[in-house]
């Protein structure tokens, strides 16, 4: 799932920080073992890894709208939970608003993910709720005002809360009644909420959270041709205002409109692969009244691979990177997730 890290300058900062001018050079529970189930175990390894690595790079809101996370419409068995932790790391440039005097920035984010989620049924169909709290430590160098500076920092970033509902093709099942069912088309919608849970400095130009709630609702749709699934999702993410933006400045954020798309593979060993894109555009902030020239359109292309490591865990491999980007906030991601899933009744 996103996990996936974190651009924001307008949001809380950590524990550790500092910010200096420096010289002007740029140098466990077990899947059901009932022979009659034999064919169960293949079934569930396939079944969504439902890893929220991805998220990885979405604890600053400008990366909210760069999420690409195959399987996110996925069925799977009631009653199964998921525990992810992952790292990922990015280097490149962060959305810096226009609205702010820097430039020329080079920054990398070492980040870690803790997840849970878990599978629950309504309205007859799965759905899933799942938790992701990132721990980032960023570091780099911008120009500010046309002096060079350095920037150091580490702490939580805003968590995220998600609840998804399958709401066409996903019936809610059992892990017996799993094993003998095949995807067709799978039409479903989410909401992630990510609330200003973490530490701000009004003072600072750069931070890891924010100082703001984000919104994003998502429609997405999954159709599986035998071992291929081709997948497609549109979301919008709005933002509330950040009204203590260096010392009692005001910042809106109009909405950022976005859509990603996956070529996915599944082999018959219970690994999976991806090819990723994603595109989003909007966003465009206002600074004390005054709207700035900040308008959001990239593109970004990664993949994704998940190899199941025995009944129960599994880990995924991903990567991407900005294609084009308007803003100046194209950047290198790559990271890796563990899952552990156990079964806990319906």
């Amino acid at each position: 799932m996103g996990l996936l890290l974190c651009r924001d300058p307008l949001a809380p900062n950590g524990s550790n920080e500092r910010l200096r001018t420096i010289a002007p050079t740029r140098q466990r529970t077990r899947l059901p073992s009932d022979p009659a189930r034999s064919g169960s175990l293949l079934n569930l390894l396939r079944f969504p890894a439902l890893l929220l690595g991805v998220a990885l790079a979405t604890t600053m809101s400008s990366a909210f709208a760069q999420d690409i996370e195959p399987r996110a419409y996925s069925n799977a068995p009631i009653g199964y939970n998921f525990l992810i932790g992952g790292y990922g790391y990015t280097r490149g440039g962060l959305a810096f608003n226009d609205s702010l005097p820097l430039t020329n920035e080079h920054i990398h984010t070492s980040n870690a993910l803790v997840g849970y989620a878990r599978v629950i049924q309504l309205w007859g169909q799965s759905a899933k709720v799942d938790a992701i709290v990132p721990y980032t430590a960023l570091a780099g160098t911008a120009d500010y005002r046309g002096q060079p500076v350095e920037r150091e920092i580490h702490g939580f970033g805003n968590p995220a809360f998600r609840l998804s509902v399958n709401l066409v093709g996903a019936p809610a099942l059992s892990p017996k009644e799993f094993a003998t069912w095949h995807q067709d088309v799978i039409i479903g919608a989410s909401l992630r909420v990510s609330p200003p849970w973490s530490q701000y400095d009004d003072t600072r130009l750069v931070n890891i959270g924010t100082n703001r709630w984000a919104f994003k609702p998502e429609l997405g749709v999954s159709k599986a041709l035998g071992q291929w699934t081709f997948e497609a999702a549109g979301a919008a993410t709005f933002f509330t205002d950040n009204n203590d933006l260096l010392g009692g400045s005001s910042l809106s954020q109009k909405p950022t409109y976005s859509m990603q798309g996956h070529l996915i593979y599944a082999f018959h060993s219970g690994v999976w692969a991806s090819l990723d894109g994603t595109y989003f555009t909007g966003g465009r902030t206002t600074l004390n009244d005054s709207l700035n020239a900040d308008l959001q359109q990239n593109w970004r292309a990664g993949a994704t691979l998940a190899v199941p490591l025995d009944q129960a865990m599994s880990v995924k491999f991903y990567a991407s990177s900005g294609l084009s980007a308007r803003t100046g906030n194209s950047f290198d991601l790559i990271g890796v997730a563990l899952q552990y899933r156990w079964f806990s009744g319906q």
